[in-house]
Protein backbone atom coordinates (compact mmCIF):
# COMPACT_ATOMS: atom_id res chain seq x y z
CA UNK A 1 0.00 0.00 0.00
CA UNK A 2 1.01 3.37 -1.01
CA UNK A 3 0.93 6.27 1.61
CA UNK A 4 1.46 9.72 1.71
CA UNK A 5 1.76 11.85 4.40
CA UNK A 6 0.86 15.46 4.61
CA UNK A 7 2.93 17.82 7.45
CA UNK A 8 0.44 20.94 7.16
CA UNK A 9 2.37 23.09 9.71
CA UNK A 10 4.80 21.81 11.78
CA UNK A 11 7.76 24.14 12.87
CA UNK A 12 9.88 20.78 14.03
CA UNK A 13 9.56 17.42 12.77
CA UNK A 14 6.06 15.45 13.29
CA UNK A 15 6.89 13.19 15.71
CA UNK A 16 3.45 11.47 15.16
CA UNK A 17 4.43 10.93 11.39
CA UNK A 18 7.20 9.65 11.85
CA UNK A 19 5.73 7.04 14.40
CA UNK A 20 3.15 6.48 11.60
CA UNK A 21 5.71 5.92 8.96
CA UNK A 22 7.47 3.62 11.07
CA UNK A 23 4.20 1.10 11.75
CA UNK A 24 3.60 1.33 7.97
CA UNK A 25 6.95 0.76 7.54
CA UNK A 26 7.07 -2.59 9.36
CA UNK A 27 3.85 -3.16 7.11
CA UNK A 28 5.84 -3.21 3.99
CA UNK A 29 3.79 -0.64 3.06
CA UNK A 30 5.91 2.49 1.14
CA UNK A 31 5.93 5.94 2.93
CA UNK A 32 6.46 9.19 1.51
CA UNK A 33 5.24 12.78 2.01
CA UNK A 34 2.69 13.65 -0.37
CA UNK A 35 3.12 15.41 -3.87
CA UNK A 36 -0.05 16.67 -5.06
CA UNK A 37 2.15 16.63 -8.76
CA UNK A 38 3.44 13.27 -9.03
CA UNK A 39 1.98 10.66 -6.08
CA UNK A 40 -1.39 9.08 -5.88
CA UNK A 41 -1.58 7.49 -2.67
CA UNK A 42 -4.28 4.70 -1.56
CA UNK A 43 -4.16 6.19 1.73
CA UNK A 44 -2.82 9.57 3.40
CA UNK A 45 -2.37 11.12 7.26
CA UNK A 46 -2.36 14.51 7.61
CA UNK A 47 -1.03 16.42 10.83
CA UNK A 48 -2.16 19.97 11.49
CA UNK A 49 -0.54 21.79 14.99
CA UNK A 50 -2.29 24.62 14.62
CA UNK A 51 -6.17 25.92 14.53
CA UNK A 52 -4.94 29.14 12.38
CA UNK A 53 -3.40 27.62 9.61
CA UNK A 54 -5.22 26.75 6.53
CA UNK A 55 -5.47 23.19 5.14
CA UNK A 56 -3.45 22.60 2.21
CA UNK A 57 -5.03 23.43 -1.15
CA UNK A 58 -4.40 20.06 -2.68
CA UNK A 59 -5.17 17.12 -0.97
CA UNK A 60 -5.17 13.35 -2.55
CA UNK A 61 -8.56 11.56 -3.92
CA UNK A 62 -7.76 8.51 -1.56
CA UNK A 63 -8.76 8.60 2.20
CA UNK A 64 -7.46 11.33 4.18
CA UNK A 65 -7.11 10.69 8.10
CA UNK A 66 -6.72 13.95 9.65
CA UNK A 67 -4.84 14.36 13.22
CA UNK A 68 -3.16 16.84 15.18
CA UNK A 69 -4.26 19.46 17.91
CA UNK A 70 -4.76 22.04 14.86
CA UNK A 71 -8.11 19.71 13.98
CA UNK A 72 -8.96 18.43 16.88
CA UNK A 73 -7.21 18.68 20.27
CA UNK A 74 -8.90 15.60 21.49
CA UNK A 75 -7.22 13.56 18.42
CA UNK A 76 -4.80 10.26 20.02
CA UNK A 77 -2.75 8.21 17.31
CA UNK A 78 -4.12 4.33 17.83
CA UNK A 79 -2.24 2.45 20.20
CA UNK A 80 -0.15 0.18 17.77
CA UNK A 81 1.13 4.03 16.57
CA UNK A 82 1.54 5.65 19.80
CA UNK A 83 3.74 2.95 21.39
CA UNK A 84 6.39 2.68 18.71
CA UNK A 85 9.66 3.67 20.76
CA UNK A 86 11.35 4.01 17.26
CA UNK A 87 10.23 6.90 15.12
CA UNK A 88 11.33 7.43 11.97
CA UNK A 89 13.43 10.24 11.02
CA UNK A 90 14.26 8.82 7.87
CA UNK A 91 11.17 11.13 6.68
CA UNK A 92 12.85 13.82 7.46
CA UNK A 93 16.57 13.68 6.26
CA UNK A 94 18.30 17.11 7.77
CA UNK A 95 16.95 16.72 11.21
CA UNK A 96 20.09 16.79 13.21
CA UNK A 97 18.54 16.00 16.62
CA UNK A 98 16.88 13.64 18.77
CA UNK A 99 13.27 14.45 20.06
CA UNK A 100 12.56 13.07 23.06
CA UNK A 101 9.59 12.91 25.87
CA UNK A 102 9.80 10.98 29.57
CA UNK A 103 6.12 12.25 30.20
CA UNK A 104 2.61 13.64 29.14
CA UNK A 105 0.19 15.83 30.47
CA UNK A 106 0.85 18.47 32.66
CA UNK A 107 -0.01 19.97 36.74
CA UNK A 108 -1.57 22.96 35.29
CA UNK A 109 -4.38 23.84 33.58
CA UNK A 110 -3.45 27.31 32.25
CA UNK A 111 -6.89 28.48 30.08
CA UNK A 112 -4.74 29.94 27.13
CA UNK A 113 -2.48 25.69 26.86
CA UNK A 114 -4.69 23.18 25.36
CA UNK A 115 -2.10 20.82 27.30
CA UNK A 116 -3.84 19.50 30.10
CA UNK A 117 -7.58 18.94 28.34
CA UNK A 118 -5.60 16.99 25.13
CA UNK A 119 -3.31 14.55 27.89
CA UNK A 120 -4.44 15.34 31.04
CA UNK A 121 -2.84 15.29 34.30
CA UNK A 122 1.08 14.07 33.92
CA UNK A 123 2.38 10.71 33.73
CA UNK A 124 5.42 9.33 33.08
CA UNK A 125 5.92 7.04 29.84
CA UNK A 126 8.90 5.16 28.18
CA UNK A 127 11.36 7.38 26.69
CA UNK A 128 12.12 7.19 22.48
CA UNK A 129 14.74 5.92 20.46
CA UNK A 130 17.60 8.56 19.56
CA UNK A 131 17.82 9.63 16.15
CA UNK A 132 20.82 7.47 14.96
CA UNK A 133 22.31 11.44 13.35
CA UNK A 134 21.05 13.51 16.06
CA UNK A 135 23.86 15.17 18.18
CA UNK A 136 21.52 17.15 20.83
CA UNK A 137 18.07 16.03 22.37
CA UNK A 138 15.04 18.49 22.18
CA UNK A 139 12.85 17.17 25.40
CA UNK A 140 9.18 18.37 24.57
CA UNK A 141 8.04 17.03 27.98
CA UNK A 142 5.40 19.99 29.16
CA UNK A 143 6.62 20.10 32.95
CA UNK A 144 9.86 18.17 33.21
CA UNK A 145 10.55 18.06 36.58
CA UNK A 146 6.70 17.73 37.40
CA UNK A 147 7.41 13.95 35.97
CA UNK A 148 6.89 11.44 39.24
CA UNK A 149 10.35 9.91 37.85
CA UNK A 150 12.14 12.91 36.77
CA UNK A 151 15.10 11.57 38.61
CA UNK A 152 15.32 8.64 36.44
CA UNK A 153 15.07 10.53 32.93
CA UNK A 154 17.51 13.27 33.86
CA UNK A 155 20.03 10.26 34.57
CA UNK A 156 19.11 8.89 31.40
CA UNK A 157 20.29 11.92 29.94
CA UNK A 158 23.07 11.95 31.80
CA UNK A 159 24.04 8.24 30.39
CA UNK A 160 23.52 9.67 27.29
CA UNK A 161 25.65 12.71 27.25
CA UNK A 162 24.33 14.80 24.45
CA UNK A 163 23.49 18.83 24.81
CA UNK A 164 19.61 18.97 26.15
CA UNK A 165 17.55 21.77 25.24
CA UNK A 166 14.66 21.68 27.86
CA UNK A 167 11.33 22.82 26.35
CA UNK A 168 9.59 22.84 29.48
CA UNK A 169 10.82 23.38 32.92
CA UNK A 170 8.34 25.17 35.72
CA UNK A 171 10.14 27.50 37.66
CA UNK A 172 7.94 27.67 40.46
CA UNK A 173 8.33 24.15 41.61
CA UNK A 174 12.40 24.68 40.89
CA UNK A 175 14.35 22.99 43.80
CA UNK A 176 18.06 22.54 44.72
CA UNK A 177 17.70 19.41 43.83
CA UNK A 178 16.74 20.18 40.37
CA UNK A 179 19.03 22.70 39.69
CA UNK A 180 21.73 20.45 40.66
CA UNK A 181 20.93 18.01 37.75
CA UNK A 182 20.29 20.90 35.32
CA UNK A 183 23.91 22.00 36.14
CA UNK A 184 25.10 18.74 35.04
CA UNK A 185 23.21 17.87 32.42
CA UNK A 186 24.91 19.78 28.83
CA UNK A 187 22.58 22.60 27.87
CA UNK A 188 22.00 22.82 24.33
CA UNK A 189 20.95 26.77 24.82
CA UNK A 190 19.92 28.87 27.86
CA UNK A 191 16.94 26.93 30.40
CA UNK A 192 13.83 28.04 28.95
CA UNK A 193 11.38 28.60 31.88
CA UNK A 194 8.10 31.10 31.79
CA UNK A 195 6.34 33.92 33.54
CA UNK A 196 2.93 33.41 31.97
CA UNK A 197 0.55 34.95 34.58
CA UNK A 198 1.40 38.68 36.02
CA UNK A 199 -0.42 37.49 39.18
CA UNK A 200 2.11 35.07 40.47
CA UNK A 201 4.56 36.97 41.79
CA UNK A 202 7.88 35.20 40.69
CA UNK A 203 10.68 37.44 42.07
CA UNK A 204 11.38 35.58 45.40
CA UNK A 205 11.09 32.12 43.71
CA UNK A 206 13.63 33.52 41.19
CA UNK A 207 16.12 34.99 43.66
CA UNK A 208 16.43 31.68 44.70
CA UNK A 209 16.88 29.93 41.51
CA UNK A 210 19.41 32.49 40.71
CA UNK A 211 21.77 31.83 43.84
CA UNK A 212 21.97 27.61 42.13
CA UNK A 213 22.10 28.29 38.14
CA UNK A 214 23.55 31.28 36.80
CA UNK A 215 20.90 33.55 35.45
CA UNK A 216 22.94 33.89 32.60
CA UNK A 217 22.05 30.41 31.43
CA UNK A 218 18.29 31.30 32.00
CA UNK A 219 15.84 32.89 29.48
CA UNK A 220 12.25 33.13 30.74
CA UNK A 221 9.29 33.60 28.47
CA UNK A 222 7.09 36.32 29.13
CA UNK A 223 3.30 35.72 27.81
CA UNK A 224 1.69 38.97 27.14
CA UNK A 225 -1.66 40.23 25.78
CA UNK A 226 -3.69 37.58 27.27
CA UNK A 227 -4.29 37.88 30.77
CA UNK A 228 -2.19 41.35 31.34
CA UNK A 229 -2.20 44.57 31.19
CA UNK A 230 0.81 46.44 29.61
CA UNK A 231 2.06 47.96 33.00
CA UNK A 232 2.06 44.07 34.29
CA UNK A 233 3.90 43.42 31.20
CA UNK A 234 6.83 46.01 31.81
CA UNK A 235 6.92 45.40 35.56
CA UNK A 236 7.69 41.65 34.71
CA UNK A 237 10.65 42.28 31.73
CA UNK A 238 12.06 45.02 34.09
CA UNK A 239 11.99 42.54 37.29
CA UNK A 240 13.84 40.34 35.17
CA UNK A 241 16.14 42.61 33.85
CA UNK A 242 16.93 44.31 37.72
CA UNK A 243 18.16 39.83 38.39
CA UNK A 244 20.26 39.46 34.72
CA UNK A 245 17.77 37.10 33.26
CA UNK A 246 16.75 37.46 29.84
CA UNK A 247 13.43 37.48 28.66
CA UNK A 248 11.58 36.58 25.57
CA UNK A 249 7.94 37.97 25.13
CA UNK A 250 5.65 36.39 23.35
CA UNK A 251 2.70 38.21 22.01
CA UNK A 252 -0.75 36.11 22.72
CA UNK A 253 -2.36 37.93 19.53
CA UNK A 254 0.45 38.75 17.12
CA UNK A 255 -2.59 41.13 15.10
CA UNK A 256 -2.29 43.21 17.95
CA UNK A 257 0.00 46.86 17.44
CA UNK A 258 1.28 47.31 20.86
CA UNK A 259 2.10 43.49 21.53
CA UNK A 260 3.76 43.27 18.29
CA UNK A 261 5.51 46.57 19.39
CA UNK A 262 6.22 45.63 22.96
CA UNK A 263 7.87 42.10 21.35
CA UNK A 264 10.19 43.64 19.02
CA UNK A 265 11.46 46.13 22.03
CA UNK A 266 12.06 43.33 24.29
CA UNK A 267 13.17 40.52 21.91
CA UNK A 268 15.58 42.86 20.09
CA UNK A 269 18.30 42.94 22.48
CA UNK A 270 20.24 45.36 21.53
CA UNK A 271 17.56 47.75 21.95
CA UNK A 272 15.91 46.35 24.99
CA UNK A 273 19.42 46.74 26.87
CA UNK A 274 19.80 50.54 25.85
CA UNK A 275 16.45 52.19 24.86
CA UNK A 276 13.75 52.47 27.26
CA UNK A 277 9.75 51.68 26.90
CA UNK A 278 9.08 54.87 27.30
CA UNK A 279 11.40 55.95 24.46
CA UNK A 280 10.73 53.05 21.96
CA UNK A 281 9.31 54.18 19.29
CA UNK A 282 9.48 51.57 16.24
Amino acid sequence: MKIGLIDVDSRIPNLALMKISAYHKVKGDSVKFYDPLFDKPDLAYASKIFDFTDKPLYMPGCKVIWGGTGYNVKTKLPDEMENILTPDYSIYPSCDYSIQMFSRGCIRNCPFCVVNSKEGDIRPIEHLDLNPKGSHIEVLDNSFFANPEWKKAAEQLLKWGQPVNFHGIDIRILTEEHAYYLNKIKQYKQIHIAWDNPKDDLVPQLQKVIQWIKPYKLMCYVLIGYWSTPEEDLYRVEALRKLNVDPFAMPFDRKDSYQRRFARWVNHKAIWKTVPWEEYSA
